[in-house]
């Protein structure tokens, strides 16, 4: 007996264990949009919970009060139907949905990334003269940048931000798709290349918080990590300087070497940025020759440049812009680069085989890219 009390009692502690290593920033978050989305996951739990702990207990009530050795528990093997308890099944259920469903429809709209903040926290409303820090994000491969237009600054892996201070943040990427996420700020917003996408959060509480890529993005995505700093005035003011005072200049050459892919890039200080590089990283036109989206969308919406605009087709591709420099990301294989995949390709048990880019194949009297017939796949959209 003593030793099943002793058992129990390291039971009870596992948990504590488990919990002990675990960053529970998302349920202490020191940002107001961080807060309430904690509160709109603990609302949901309780309202799941409403039923899922009285399911639990009287599922372990019934199976003790109607088992075989209970001969005082009523029989009743004739009992088909109950009204009441219809009601109640059905009742409580649709209840909770109905509240969920009102819970979601409000917090949908109210915390929406791309509103515009209406509080400092659920006590302070924000002051009718206060201007928000605007911060331009990029992702890079894998590192993140950081703009502040109006500061004329740029860090990379490094974000500081006043307490208190509304933040308007533009987001986007110079590649793949990845993802923006302070757990103490607010929730996770995708970074997407020739796309901006908008998060307006604030900091309450001065600290150290953590930041990272929360969208997989190559094999330097687990280091893609960043600090942010919540700082008062006077400390933003003093971070800002010294960003002016150690930093360098980011201008179009020393950005086309910062967005080549490497890893565990350390913070680094731009005292100066190029005012419309930011425009042109979102554009996919900061590499010389490159036509910017925001012209071609300009040309389209003129009705387009008609034949004359065939040589736009080398300035619009992006995809493999530093092939040519031999630069290729280490997560990078067929067929974009031409380099091999990592793993061997697994072997057919239905007898056939399907070759590798190279191959001689044909679909209804077109070649397909990588034959050997010499085509270069961009010429197959010129045959008109």
């Amino acid at each position: 007996m003593l030793k099943l009390m002793r058992f129990s009692r390291l039971l009870s502690v596992l948990p504590l264990l488990f919990l002990a290593g675990c960053n529970m920033v998302v349920m202490a978050p020191s940002g107001d949009i961080a807060a309430q989305q904690r509160d709109l996951i603990v609302i949901s739990t309780v309202l799941m919970l409403l039923i899922i702990i009285p399911v639990i207990f009287l599922t372990l009530f019934f199976a003790w009060r109607y088992r075989r050795s209970n001969t005082a528990a009523t029989y009743a093997p004739e009992w088909h139907h109950s009204t009441r308890l219809e009601i109640v099944i059905w009742s409580a259920p649709l209840a909770i949905i109905i509240a969920l469903g009102a819970v979601t429809w409000i917090s949908t709209h109210k915390l929406d990334p791309y509103r515009p903040l209406d509080r400092l926290d659920a006590e302070r409303a924000i002051p009718a003269d206060t201007k928000p820090l605007i911060v331009e994000v990029v992702a890079l491969d894998w590192k993140w940048l950081f703009f502040y237009p109006e500061l004329g600054i740029a860090t990379v892996n490094e974000l500081a931000a006043p307490v208190d201070m509304p933040i308007n943040f533009k987001i986007t990427a110079s590649s793949v798709m990845n993802s923006f996420y302070i757990p103490a700020l607010a929730g996770q917003i995708y970074a997407m290349p020739g796309m901006e996408t908008k998060l307006h959060a604030v900091i309450n509480r001065q600290g150290e918080y953590e930041g990272f890529s929360a969208n997989y993005s190559g094999s330097g995505f687990s280091h893609m990590r960043f600090k942010f700093h919540g700082l008062d005035q006077a400390g933003f003011d003093a971070w800002v300087a010294q960003v002016k005072q150690q930093g360098t200049m980011l201008n179009r050459d020393a950005y086309l070497k910062l967005e080549k892919p490497s890893e565990k890039e350390p913070v680094r200080y731009y005292a100066g940025a190029d005012a419309d590089l930011y425009n042109a990283i979102l554009n996919m036109c900061a590499t010389p020759g490159k036509m910017c989206m925001n012209e071609m969308m300009h040309i389209d919406m003129m009705g387009g440049g008609g034949k004359e605009s065939a040589e736009n087709r080398e300035k619009l591709q992006y995809d493999n812009r530093h092939a040519d420099e031999g630069i290729v990301a280490p997560a990078a294989t067929v067929p974009a680069t031409g380099a091999p995949a990592r793993s061997e390709p697994a072997e057919r048990t239905d007898g056939m085989q399907h070759d590798m880019p190279g191959m001689d194949m044909q679909h209804e009297g077109h070649s397909m890219p990588g034959t050997d017939n010499g085509a270069d796949p961009a010429q197959l959209n010129n045959n008109n």
